[in-house]
């Protein structure tokens, strides 16, 4: 309904949240004649409106000179991404049959073709790194950040169909068990606030460890910025880098002998109530220290993976001696050292706690039997279960500290999460680079105004992930309720309906107006 509307008090953008004052307007209508019609969502639009406002995009746009039609796209490809995750035609079908966004910034997604959220989408790129910069420095002023840590990782999501037109969709190892699909990598630096500083897509099978540099050189971090990465990127290369650029790190070492003396060490509770060791050691340069962490919950999983691996490993060797005892069994020594090695590649390390003897005949050729010891290694799991290391070149910082800080790479780990099961990161279905890095972009985006609301709400004690206030938001619709009059004429209101409790606690956490679009009324 588009006719010229009579504005209640409820459409002031200002208008804190809260109870509004109405005027009053009597009309005798007809109250069996009452029709509802045009349900449509407006609780997530109305806060994805407000943080693509208070972040500082959509005056980014005028000022890069988007044109209305470009500029409304951008907003409908963002928002949707919030709201209903998806593709851009699903996000197309949503603006147009299910949401009331075009209400509230005055657009008539009806008459939009679905080629104007890709055009959309092509112009967010050619702008990509002007957006990001502005939107992560706009952060930094709306709550003080204080920038020195800085988290490194990546991602990725997988293609539907073989995108032949993307140079960086690659075949890959996939966790979610879709080898059969190609991929493209995300990669994400974050402040120790949880917002993303930069983003780059990477070809689908590329080596973490070769990121590093090409991410940060140029980001302009503060002098002795922290960095703070996983195993997987902390190579000793990415490391060497790091000091040279002036940079400190915290990483988990790769590989190294494990240990831990209790009466050296001091222990702390993390979020969950659990103690939690920790002893420091510098090394004998004295240029970098060595973190060891006990966890009781990860020695639990390590303990019982290992029992696991070792009687898995002695169920194949097992097999091989009763095998022995058939005179058909091949017995060969070289044939039956594959098999031994065979079972010690599939032992995840089991098997360095083992000796296996395989004895043979006069000829040393054939196999007569095979026996094996259990011993296990000191410095390993199996001494010392639960134990990882953590390194780094900060040497004046406290063994507390020191993990607290490491443990934000956690909320790097919720990031993904956030992006691939809340915003739609995967599955990609473009077929073409520049439209799939933009598919990318645009959740990236729409994670940075997620955690904008997030973080806003946290402050008042709302502490929801993205999943759980989306349903609370989705409820609220704006809706037309139709009268006849008693002159025959047909009153036409429109309006949202009332914001329940919870979703009331949203708004005025917000500071924002619980009734989006305010009231509009036709008679015709």
């Amino acid at each position: 309904m588009r006719a010229p509307a009579t504005e209640s008090a409820a459409a002031g953008a200002a208008e804190p949240a809260g109870e509004l004052w109405l005027p009053t307007d009597f009309q005798e209508v007809d109250v069996e004649s009452l029709q509802m019609m045009q349900p449509r969502s407006v609780g997530v639009e109305h806060v994805g409106l407000f943080a693509l406002t208070e972040l500082g995009l959509i005056d980014t746009l005028n000022d890069l000179g988007v044109n209305g039609v470009l500029r409304a796209s951008l907003i409908g490809n963002l928002i949707g991404r919030m709201g209903r995750p998806g593709s851009e035609r699903a996000t197309w079908n949503w603006l147009q049959q299910h949401s009331a966004l075009g209400e509230l910034i005055d657009v008539d997604f009806m008459a939009m073709s679905h080629m104007s959220l890709y055009r959309a989408s092509d112009v967010l790129m050619k702008h990509r790194e002007v957006i990001e910069a502005r939107v992560f420095s706009r952060l930094q002023t709306l709550f003080d950040l204080e920038e020195t840590v800085t988290l490194y990782d990546l991602t990725n999501t997988y293609f539907e169909g073989e995108a032949m037109g993307n140079q960086k969709a690659k075949h890959g190892r996939s966790k979610e068990k879709r080898a059969d699909c190609p991929w493209v990598t995300l990669g994400l630096v974050l402040g120790g606030s949880g917002f993303v500083r930069r983003s780059q897509t990477f070809v689908g099978n590329v080596s973490e460890t070769g990121t590093l540099a090409g991410m940060l050189a140029g980001l302009a971090a503060p002098a002795g910025a922290l960095v703070i990465m996983d195993a997987g990127i902390g190579t000793e290369a990415n490391v060497a880098w790091l000091v040279e650029h002036g940079y400190r790190y915290l990483v988990v070492r790769r590989g190294g002998t494990r240990q831990f003396d209790e009466t050296r060490a001091v222990t702390i509770e993390t979020a969950a109530e659990e103690p939690r060791p920790l002893q420091k050691e510098i090394s004998e340069d004295g240029k970098e220290l060595c973190l060891y962490c006990h966890s009781p919950s990860r020695q639990r999983k390590e303990e019982a993976m290992l029992e696991q691996s070792s009687r898995c490993f002695e169920a194949g060797l097992q097999q091989i001696k009763d095998g022995l005892q058939k005179s058909r069994c091949e017995k060969r020594r070289d044939k039956l050292l594959e098999r031994v090695g065979r079972l010690q590649q599939k032992s995840l390390g089991a098997s360095q706690h083992y000796t296996v003897d395989l004895v043979t005949d006069d000829s040393g050729k054939i196999v007569t039997a095979i026996t094996w010891q259990k011993a296990r290694v000191d410095g390993t799991m199996a001494t010392h279960p639960g134990v990882y290391c953590l390194r780094t070149n900060e040497l004046a910082w406290g063994e507390e500290r020191l993990w607290r800080t490491y443990t934000m790479l956690t909320e790097l780990e919720s990031v993904f999460r956030s992006l691939k099961s809340e915003l739609g990161l995967r599955p990609v279905y473009h077929q073409k680079e520049d439209r799939s890095d933009g598919h990318l972009f645009i959740t990236v985006l729409a994670y940075q105004c997620v955690q904008f609301l997030r973080v806003k709400l946290k402050v008042a004690g709302i502490k929801d992930g993205w999943a759980t206030l989306r349903e609370t938001l989705s409820v609220q619709r704006r809706v037309t309720a139709s009268f006849r009059q008693r002159d025959g004429r047909t009153l036409n209101v429109r309006k949202a309906t009332v914001a329940e409790p919870e979703l009331m606690a949203i708004y005025r956490a917000l500071g924002i107006n619980p009734a989006p679009g305010g009231t509009r009324k036709l008679v015709a």
